[in-house]
């Protein structure tokens, strides 16, 4: 077993490069709040990608450009910034909360998940 390494030989804020280097910090099902991806709504923007403090959020490379495919629901904790950060979650006209129905990203509880 490789040896851990000690608080002086950390970087500051302990930086995590990727979620795989990392094992220890699979969040598993202890969130709260589970972002719900709608495909259907997703205009590719990658905001959720780029504020995603876990890396969470799953991209695949569609003809040279990035899409989202959802998450790694291991290593997301529910903080809900990519349902914040994400267009989709304003109405345009309005200015206001756009119906559930017309989001990219929708926060659930965790406990409507309790099967999976």
């Amino acid at each position: 077993m490789p040896e851990l390494k000690g608080w002086k030989e950390l970087p500051i804020g302990g930086l995590i490069v990727e979620p795989g280097n990392a094992r220890q910090y699979k969040t598993g099902t202890w969130r709260v709040m589970r972002p719900v991806y709608q495909a259907e709504n997703c205009i590719h923007c990658m905001q959720c990608w780029l504020y995603c403090p876990d890396q969470a959020i799953v991209v695949e490379i569609v003809d040279g450009k990035p899409k989202m495919k959802g998450y790694n629901y291991y290593y997301c904790k529910g903080c809900g910034l990519c349902a914040n950060v994400c267009p989709k979650s304003i109405d345009p006209k309005t200015k206001q909360p756009a119906p559930e129905d017309k989001r990219a990203i929708v926060m659930r509880p965790e406990t409507e998940f309790a099967d999976e």
